[in-house]
């Protein structure tokens, strides 16, 4: 059965999921962003099925996330790298892993991966900060109001939300 798609919706994550497509396609954009860039990389890295890697990766490509490039003209081989959209998604990969970190989503009883600053060799953690004073904020101090694209549902969405305590 074919998921219901999301092109319709008023909604970045909605449209963000659709561009991503599902959780393997999360897994490639993972991989390709630490580096890993060739189909055998990849294959062997999510142990994905050789036919739901190609699919995933023709739709990453078609959504403008991921970009094939030739490397070898005999035998003819490509790599794939994400585009400028594509490395944009690394935020959201890592806030599942931090997610996951704390939660032991692995089940492994510490962090597989640790993200750490290149240049000082400290951790480093996703944080939401105010734009402005770039102080932290915390969620129960988030407000939403409808953007310039928001439609009906989408206000009516933040109007019922913004009644619960």
């Amino acid at each position: 059965m074919k998921a219901k798609s999301f092109a319709d919706m008023a909604c970045s994550i909605a449209g963000a999921l659709e561009a991503i497509g599902d959780r393997w396609s999360l897994l490639i954009v993972r991989d390709l962003s630490i580096g890993l860039s060739r189909y055998d990389e990849l294959q062997t890295s999510t142990g994905m099925p050789p036919t739901t890697l190609a699919d995933r990766l023709r739709h990453l490509e078609s959504t403008g996330l991921v970009e094939k490039r030739r490397y070898s003209q005999r035998p003819p081989r490509h790599e794939y790298v994400l585009t400028a959209e594509g490395r944009d998604l690394w935020v959201v990969t890592m806030a599942l892993a931090q997610w996951g970190d704390r939660w032991d989503a692995s089940g492994r009883g510490a962090p597989p991966v640790d993200f750490i600053d290149r240049g000082s060799g400290h951790p480093i953690r996703l944080a939401c900060v105010d734009a402005q004073t770039g102080e932290p904020v915390a969620i129960d101090q988030v407000r939403l109001r409808p953007g310039r694209g928001a439609d009906d549902l989408v206000r009516w969405r933040i109007a019922q939300g913004a009644k619960r305590p």
